[in-house]
């Protein structure tokens, strides 16, 4: 009976999220607010029926009661993040949050699989980050002296990275954490964020040459901290956002060629420089040749890909814990393994529907301050996905990169969900300004 239950609903998980993920590109379409209303409505449904037929299997499975009480926890959980945000900020953008729900359940579904004091830790670590996450709008709404801050952003970056490259603790070759009375704690999560508001502030000030050098200048040194500090998946993302950011700011490619080059020169010092940087490419290049020692994480990860195929052994069925640091950097070749391709590519794909909905407010948006910041922050997310979905699949270095919402760690959840505290309140701004402009054509025309 078990293993029927576990057969069916491979298939089912399978046909809901692809439901969802077809919806999450519908609401793009100029439709009405009411047919947009219908659709988020039955995103919400499919989701909860994601969740339960996910959790069933975990308990037909385990036997344990912990699970379905942890099923309940997190219902109330979702009920509460997504009625808040109906009622205090009616104008958020709904997609987002069922996105935001949508990752963070698939992450407490394959963490209970996997490790279930793990899911409890990051249940606990999503409750307090959904809370403060529903505070950022307010705080920005009513704090208009974020882009004064120029500095203070630039001293805290740069404090916080140096004193990680200092005295943080190394994990995998890398300095990228440190840990205060048992809690383990990762800045450079929260520091791309100030980051992105250092390089906004800015350039929403000048875009002349001596702002670009001086900006540029700022922002190279939290690379280089980054770079000493052997952790190159946040070195890439930094770089990524701030060139990005400069060729939007500026329109000149040749700053952005200029920029290119500095950084494909200042990646191969580094795989000159350090050993671990060249353990990782070979590890990417040739697997199978190094498969008892630097290849064998890479190489388990594809052997899972692999055998998951499609449609999944379904959840308990597979060896996702062969994979070293599978819930972490590796979570997404578990997903792939037990819930199929189908599945994994469907995650993919909700993952991009929020990068197109950040950059659309980032395009609309009139003020060039909130404009660089939705940009940057877009820009943050969607390359950390690629970084870590490339990483998982071969197709690029991997990076050490967390799957955001969905791997295991604190402070990755909390500063995904700030983002997307940040997000919403821009596209509420967004869509005020809208309705602003309609009121005045309104007046003209009258």
């Amino acid at each position: 009976m078990v293993h029927l239950i576990v057969e069916l609903s491979k298939y089912a998980l399978i046909i809901l999220f692809s439901v969802y993920t077809y919806e999450c590109f519908a609401v793009f379409r100029n439709i009405s607010e009411r047919k947009q209303e219908k659709k988020f409505k039955q995103q919400a449904r499919i989701l909860y029926a994601i969740h339960f037929t996910a959790y069933l299997v975990i308990f037909a499975v385990t036997e344990d009661a912990y699970t379905f009480i942890f099923y309940l926890a997190q219902i109330i959980l979702l009920v509460v993040v997504r009625n808040v945000y109906k009622l205090c900020y009616p104008k958020a953008s709904r997609l987002l949050v069922n996105n935001m729900c949508m990752l963070m359940i698939i992450g407490f579904i394959i963490l209970t699989r996997l490790n279930f004091g793990h899911a409890i830790k990051q249940f606990a670590i999503a409750a307090v980050s959904c809370v403060i996450s529903l505070v950022i709008p307010v705080m920005i709404r009513r704090m208009g002296f974020f882009r004064n801050l120029t500095w203070i952003y630039a001293a805290i970056g740069i404090v916080g990275l140096g004193i990680v490259c200092i005295a943080g603790s190394t994990s995998y070759g890398a300095k990228i954490s440190f840990t205060i009375a048992g809690i383990t704690v990762q800045p450079s999560e929260f520091i791309k964020i100030l980051f992105v508001f250092f390089v906004a502030a800015m350039y929403h000030k000048s875009t002349e040459f001596r702002q670009v050098v001086i900006t540029t200048l700022i922002a190279a040194l939290h690379v280089l901290i980054l770079v000493l500090s052997r952790d190159l998946g946040g070195a890439l993302i930094f770089f990524v956002a701030y060139m990005a950011m400069l060729y939007v700011a500026t329109r000149k490619p040749l700053y952005f060629a200029g920029g290119l080059l500095a950084g494909s020169v200042a990646a191969v010092i580094a795989y000159k420089l350090f050993n671990h940087v060249r353990v990782r490419v070979v590890a990417w290049k040739t697997p199978l040749k190094v498969i008892d020692k630097e290849g064998y994480q890479i190489c388990q990860s594809l052997f899972a890909i692999g055998t998951g195929g499609f449609f999944g052994l379904g959840l308990y069925q597979g060896m996702p814990d062969k994979i070293p640091v599978v819930e972490q950097d590796f979570i997404f070749a578990a997903i792939s393994e037990e819930l199929g391709g189908m599945f994994a590519l469907c995650l993919i794909l909700v993952c991009v529907s929020c990068f197109l909905m950040f950059l659309n407010i980032a395009m609309q948006l009139k003020d060039s301050f909130y404009k660089l910041v939705a940009l940057g922050l877009g820009t943050i997310y969607g390359f950390q996905v690629f970084l870590t979905i490339g990483g998982v699949t071969k197709f690029i270095p991997s990076t050490g990169v967390t799957l955001p919402l969905v791997s295991y760690g604190g402070s990755s959840v909390l500063s995904t969900f700030i983002i997307f505290g940040i997000m919403q309140e821009l596209y509420i701004k967004r869509q005020n300004e809208v309705e602003r402009l309609e009121r005045i054509k309104e007046r003209v025309h009258y």
